[in-house]
C-alpha cells in the first residue's frame, strides 16, 4: 500500500537510515527494524555539498508502533503473531511516499523490494487505450438484428506484448505486459468478454456473426444520447515480472486501459 505523506522528514529517532538506490519515480526501499543508521543528506537547496550531484532521497523503514489491530487489511491475511506490519519510503525526495506492509521477520537492511523494480519497468512501457475496430463503423449504420464485430490493433502498446527491464540497488527486473482480456459494454445494457482481440470485419464474410467477439443489437440507439450507443472496451493487462537470475522471485501486476467509440444503430426498414 502506497501513501503520500503529508509530513516532512526529520532527523529524529527513527529517522534517515540511507539512500535511495536508482531514479525511483515512487519509492525507495532500504529498510532495518527501527533502528538508525547513518545515512547521508542534502542540503537544502537538494545538492550534495561535497560532490556538488543532486542528493539522494533518504530512506527509512521502521516498525509501526502501536501496531494494527488483529484483522486489519494491513495484516495481508495474517495473524498479529506471524510477524509484524511495517513502513518504509523515501521521505525527502520529490515524491515523497510510504510503503506499508507485513513482513514475518524485520526488513533486510538495504533491501530493495523487487515489487518497486517492477513498476520502475512497467512506467517505462507506453501502454495504451486499446484502438477499436468496429462494424458498423463509426459514423455508419447497423441494423437492429444484423451481427456486430469487435476487434482493437494488436499493436505492442495497445495490445502487447510489451517488455522492458529496470535495475535498482543491484536488483534487475524485466516485466513483459500483455492484454488478457477486453470486455465491450455495449450501450444497450449488456457487456461482453472477449479474450482476445477479436476479428476485423470483411465485406466478405458477409452477414456472418463474428467468431470470437461479436454481439446483436435487439433495440435500436434512437433514444439514447445523440441517437448513438456508446461502446466502450476495456483492456486488462497481466504485467508478469521477474528478477534476473535463476530462480529469481517473480509476480504480477495489473494494469487496465479503455477507449469508447459511438454507433448508430436502426431498424432495417428505415434504411433506404
Amino acid at each position: 500500500m502506497l501513501v503520500t505523506p503529508a509530513v516532512q522528514a526529520d532527523d529524529g529517532p527513527g529517522g534517515s537510515v540511507g539512500a535511495c538506490e536508482g531514479s525511483f519515480g515512487k519509492i525507495c526501499v532500504i529498510a532495518n527494524d527501527g533502528h538508525t543508521t547513518p545515512g547521508r543528506h542534502g542540503s537544502g537547496s537538494g545538492k550534495n555539498a561535497s560532490a556538488g550531484k543532486p542528493a539522494k532521497p533518504q530512506c527509512e523503514a521502521t516498525k509501526m508502533v502501536p501496531q494494527p489491530p488483529a484483522g486489519s487489511p494491513l495484516w495481508e491475511g495474517h495473524k498479529p503473531s506471524d510477524g509484524a506490519v511495517y513502513t518504509r519510503g523515501c521521505l525527502t525526495g520529490p515524491n515523497p511516499a510510504i510503503d506499508i506492509f507485513w513482513s514475518a521477520n524485520p526488513p533486510a537492511a538495504n533491501a530493495i523490494d523487487p515489487k518497486i523494480v517492477a513498476q520502475m519497468a512497467l512506467d517505462k512501457m507506453t501502454l495504451a487505450a486499446p484502438r477499436i475496430d468496429i462494424n458498423p463503423k463509426p459514423g455508419g449504420k447497423g441494423l437492429v438484428g444484423m451481427p456486430v464485430w469487435m476487434a482493437v490493433d494488436e499493436s505492442p502498446t495497445t495490445y502487447g506484448p510489451n517488455s522492458a527491464t529496470a535495475t535498482a540497488g543491484g536488483v534487475t527486473v524485466t516485466a513483459t505486459a500483455k492484454v488478457k482480456s477486453i470486455v465491450w459494454t455495449m450501450g444497450d445494457g449488456t457487456s461482453v468478454t472477449c479474450n482476445g482481440p477479436g476479428t476485423v470485419y470483411r465485406k466478405s464474410f458477409g452477414m456472418k456473426q463474428s467468431p470470437d467477439c461479436g454481439h446483436v443489437y435487439k433495440q435500436t440507439s434512437t433514444e439514447q444520447p445523440g441517437g448513438k450507443f456508446k461502446v466502450t472496451a476495456t483492456a486488462t493487462w497481466a504485467v508478469d515480472w521477474q528478477v534476473a537470475g535463476g530462480g529469481g522471485e517473480t509476480g504480477q501486476l495489473t494494469e487496465v486501459r479503455n477507449a469508447a467509440v459511438a454507433v448508430t444503430i436502426v431498424e432495417s426498414q428505415a434504411v433506404n
